[in-house]
């Protein structure tokens, strides 16, 4: 007994610890190291009986789907794999892990993120952060130069986990990519189009897709005075544009990034500019800006884009935003990214009635996005023979959560099976019956279920359609199998018709398709 005092105690003592740091907001390194001391305590800590306890949860950062969600799910993932499919891409799958090496230097500053496992078998192996990295590994690998896939998996973040806010440390990534050497803005336009497609299918409400180049960001750089080797850091920054102001975004760049102030009043000017194909003439235009020849090859071919979004009618939710940067350091062109917009005035509900601003859509937060990658490829082969790329990953769990949301707020009842039809009996002492004509019905593809007992009651039979959803009861009883037939329930109008017993599966299809 001794021993589990002075075990409680020191589990009050990390308590303490954890409690002190979180209250001193430590950062989520160091408060995760004392929590893995004190969960490691509590393990420790064994009942009256001399078992161990244990805490009933899921790590952090991840979550249980139960069957509504689940369907959900399988809806949003049924619209976006037909959408790419529609585009003509076939699929692959990758390891959920990779070699350490194939990772590191891909992802700029969130590399941190990145999970690392221990040493099996003299390989140091990372847990994939996203499907973009190991794509190109598998073309480089196959020596593949074309291939439009797509890929649907899980992948891990070390993040500080938002859950609320769909973020997570292991979720699906929904990834669309095309990989060769074709026309310049043909592809990346096919991304947008797809982004559009699918966001508008699955009817979560208004969004916006910003656009941007990384040729455009990095000759703005160039002329704006920030150093070669700070083009990818400051980028990072500047991306952080959407969820912080411009004062922090320029404190950043100045105070932790040592910048010039005057080189980031010059990126202030020009990323606060939006606007479409306009925009891009515009800034051919600029005397200074059009004379980096990189800044100029990536507006020639944002207006490029622009046509072909136009003839894809799509340019009405499209956003030429100098703002957008997206902080993984492998894109070297078109970047692009989608977000949800409300009104101002549902987002902000202080704001005064008279106020201008409130017709004004604004983000509440991303839900794709994508862009070229053409060097990635190159990386990986031994020769470094580039294989040109572009793609687009659909913000999955996100998605989810809003769906989630308006399934609780509607009255709509929400199936998690796809039975079709009940084999039910109205006597005792019917099982074999209803097990065989049961076996007929998957047999015909029918997707159909039977309740587990001997002897159940019609009632509670017909009352388990009612919950589940099931269509149609086929009604095995002592009268029917002396007529030859099957009684057919339409759970719905409670209409009632006998069918011959040889015609029963013919007839149950047609009542189906009707």
């Amino acid at each position: 007994m001794a021993d589990k005092a002075e075990l409680q105690e020191a589990i009050k003592a990390q308590g303490e610890v954890v409690r002190q740091l979180k209250a001193e907001k430590a950062s989520s390194e160091q408060i995760a190291s004392e929590v893995a001391k004190l969960l490691e305590l509590k393990a420790h800590l064994g009942t009256d009986d001399g078992k161990h306890s244990f805490v009933l949860k899921t790590p952090k950062g991840t979550r249980d789907y139960n069957p509504k969600q689940m369907a959900i799910r399988d809806k949003v993932f049924n619209i976006i794999i037909g959408c790419f499919k529609r585009h003509g891409a076939e699929t692959i799958d990758t390891p959920v892990f990779e070699l350490k090496e194939t990772l590191t230097g891909k992802y700029g500053e969130d590399s941190k993120l990145i999970y690392d496992l221990k040493d099996q078998g003299g390989e140091l192996l990372s847990l994939r952060y996203d499907l973009t990295v190991p794509f190109a590994r598998y073309l480089a690998m196959n020596k593949i130069t074309n291939i439009k896939r797509y890929h649907i998996a899980k992948v891990y973040r070390r993040d500080n986990p938002a859950m609320t806010r769909g973020r997570y440390r292991e979720f699906y990534q929904c990834d669309f990519d095309i990989a060769g050497q074709y026309d310049p803005m043909i592809p990346d336009a096919e991304c947008l189009k797809i982004v559009h497609e699918i966001l508008s299918d699955l009817q979560i409400g208004d969004f916006r897709i910003k656009v941007n180049d990384r040729r455009i960001l990095d000759g703005m750089f160039s002329i704006c005075g920030v150093p070669d080797e700070k083009f990818r850091t400051i980028c990072s920054t500047v991306d952080k544009l959407d969820k912080a102001s411009w004062e922090e975004v320029k404190n950043e760049m100045v105070g932790e990034k040592g910048l010039a102030p005057e080189a980031a009043d010059k990126i202030g000017e020009y990323v606060s500019m939006q606007g479409g194909a306009d925009l891009a003439e515009k800034l051919l235009k600029d005397p200074i800006l059009s004379q980096n020849k990189q800044a100029y090859s990536g507006l020639t071919d944002m207006k490029e884009l622009f046509k072909y979004l136009e003839l894809f009618n799509v340019t009405d939710k499209v956003i030429f935003d100098l703002s957008l940067a997206r902080g993984l350091d492998y894109y070297t062109g078109v970047i692009y990214e989608a977000v949800l917009t409300q009104n101002q005035m549902e987002a902000q509900p202080q704001k005064q009635q008279n106020d201008h601003s409130t017709d004004e859509p604004v983000s509440v937060g991303s839900v794709a996005g994508g862009g070229r990658y053409d060097g990635l490829v190159g990386m990986f082969d031994p020769k470094g023979r580039k294989v040109p790329c572009v793609g687009v990953s659909i913000g999955i769990e996100r998605i989810f959560s809003i769906m989630e949301q308006k399934a609780e707020a509607s009255e709509e009842k929400i199936r998690t099976t796809e039975t079709q039809v009940l084999v039910a009996s109205a006597q005792k002492n019917l099982l074999e019956e209803r097990l065989k004509l049961i076996s007929e019905l998957w047999a015909a593809g029918i997707k159909a279920e039977v309740m587990y007992k001997k002897n159940p009651k019609l009632l509670s039979q017909l009352q388990h359609c009612e919950e589940t959803g099931i269509q149609l009861v086929a009604i095995v009883g002592e009268q029917e199998l002396k007529d030859g037939v099957v009684k057919l329930r339409n759970v719905a109008t409670r209409g009632e018709e006998n069918v011959p017993r040889a015609n029963v599966v013919e007839e149950i299809k047609r009542a189906l398709q009707s």
